[in-house]
């Protein structure tokens, strides 16, 4: 019989250092998503603006808070216009996220730290998701340290109590400031554990000194926004809070079977090679909540208690919800793996031999180097490169005409990216579709602008520019069925 593996905490650390930052910038910028992340942060970082995000100096971007932003611009202002500056901050949370799980299991489990740690670190969707430029392993980051102060308020020590509960507070006001209202979900958890497992009132969570820290952190940015742009107030209610719980419009699997075609992929794959151990727990709640319908015997299984809770309420609230991704589901990965963890413990099942879990380690980062080669219209570096080889002159602004923009072109260019509408179009400030129309555009006819449409489109539009008065002369061959141009000066009368 062999020996239990119990991996050394210098070996988990170098592992999961490995994980976080192995081939961290090789992958260009894919859009839309990390185009638009990044494309906002630029945009505050050029501008000095640092209080309205905008998708470029006329349509503000208002989908998320400030946060996700802010990080990105300052490692772009540390470090550089590359992809590798803009996925550090998401490297960072990462190596966080493992540290709180190696926290918690070595406050309820001990000597299972380094175990629980390394599960984390190999669950094929948080290591995925370490490389992708979106809000959500910010926000899984700080949702996981708000759950671990709690905890350790709950059932650390008594006599520090309440700077864990600010921490928390701390955890859930950053949270706020990366995604809004979805950051409070975990708080969930807290309240149905205040009625199922009674603390003393010292170990309150609501304590008001605590809601104090949040109001603080979380709310002056919103005060401020609504304030000073109209209507913003009841863009955030109605559009980024009433549609995506109650509406399908926004085409993110809003169907009622939604939740069942997205979320049970992303756990059954995403915790992959430990998913037979989430299965194996799923076998034994049956046995549990039986157990926990006793106060003496849920007060003896808290933890199991808690883990349970905090899967399964925000992961309700996910599936009601009628705007649904996978990445939506990071912030689970947290209990989910001290949820593995602690299966593997109670059944005394033994950590894999260090041989299988290299094989394994092999195989995530070399599907990450993979990434860095895959074919697809979505890599912004062609797109720049593809316009650097076509010409010599200044370019400034590239802008794109009746087609997806893409955004990401500003971080591997250096250029601002807009997209237009031929015919006129009645703009929004909240998100709309187009950034201006082709007529706005011409009035300033910026020589330093760089132009691109669908090749079925050029005729068409090449006419339009001719009866405005306008010459183009097109650079090189088409591009991923794209035409680039230029638009000369306009012909004299």
């Amino acid at each position: 019989m062999r020996q239990p593996v119990t991996p050394s905490l210098l070996l988990t650390t170098a592992i999961v250092v490995l994980l976080a930052f192995a081939f961290l910038g090789t992958r260009p910028i894919w859009d839309p998503d990390e185009g638009r992340y990044t494309n906002v942060a630029l945009n505050m970082l050029e501008s000095g603006d640092w209080m309205h995000p905008m998708r470029n100096e006329h349509i503000g971007h208002w989908t998320k808070p400030p946060m996700t932003y802010w990080v990105i611009a300052s490692s772009v202002a540390a470090f550089g216009y590359n992809p590798w500056a803009a996925r550090l901050p998401y490297a960072l949370a990462f190596l966080v996220c493992v540290w709180v799980v190696w926290r918690i299991a070595r406050r309820f489990m001990p000597g299972e730290e380094n175990k629980a740690a390394l599960i984390y670190a190999t669950m094929f969707l948080p290591f995925g998701a370490t490389q992708m430029v979106t809000t959500d392993f910010l926000l899984a980051a700080s949702l996981s340290v708000a759950m671990m102060a709690w905890l350790e308020s709950r059932f650390g020590n008594p006599d520090v109590s309440m700077r864990w509960v600010w921490l928390m507070w701390l955890g859930f006001g950053l949270g706020f400031m990366i995604k809004g209202p979805p950051a409070l979900l975990p708080l969930l958890v807290v309240i149905a554990s205040a009625r199922l497992l009674p603390a003393s009132a010292g170990r309150s969570a609501f304590h008001w000194t605590g809601l104090l820290i949040f109001a603080l952190v979380a709310l002056p940015w919103y005060i401020a926004v609504t304030q000073n742009v109209d209507g913003l107030l009841d863009y955030f209610l109605g559009r980024e809070i009433v549609e995506r719980l109650a509406s399908s419009d926004q085409g993110r699997h809003g169907e009622w079977y939604g939740w069942l075609q997205i979320y049970a992929p992303t756990l059954i794959l995403g915790s992959l090679p430990w998913t037979v151990h989430v299965w194996r727990w799923l076998r034994s709640l049956g046995s549990d909540m039986r157990s926990w319908r006793d106060p003496a015997r849920r007060g003896d299984d808290s933890f199991g208690l808690i883990l349970f809770l905090w899967m399964l309420l925000p992961l309700i609230v996910f599936c009601l919800a009628r705007s649904r991704l996978p990445l939506y589901l990071l912030p689970l990965f947290t209990p989910l793996a001290l949820i593995v963890a602690r299966q593997m413990h109670l059944e005394g099942k033994q950590f894999p031999r260090l041989r299988w879990l290299a094989l394994w380690i092999l195989l995530l980062v070399g599907l990450r180097f993979a990434t860095t080669f895959w074919p697809t219209h979505k890599n912004a570096e062609s797109w720049a490169d593809a316009i650097r080889e076509r010409t010599t002159e200044k370019i400034e602004e590239v802008v794109f005409v009746e087609d997806m923009a893409r955004y990401g072109i500003h971080l591997h260019l250096g250029a601002t990216v807009d997209k237009v509408s031929i015919n006129p179009v009645d703009l929004t400030l909240f998100d709309g579709e187009y950034d201006g129309n082709l007529d706005t555009e011409l009035v300033d006819n910026d020589q330093a602008a760089i132009y691109i449409c669908k090749q079925e489109r050029w005729p068409e539009l090449q006419s339009q520019l001719s009866a405005r008065g306008y010459p183009t002369r097109v650079l090189g061959d088409t591009f991923n069925q794209r035409v680039i141009f230029r638009i000369l000066p306009k012909a004299s009368p």
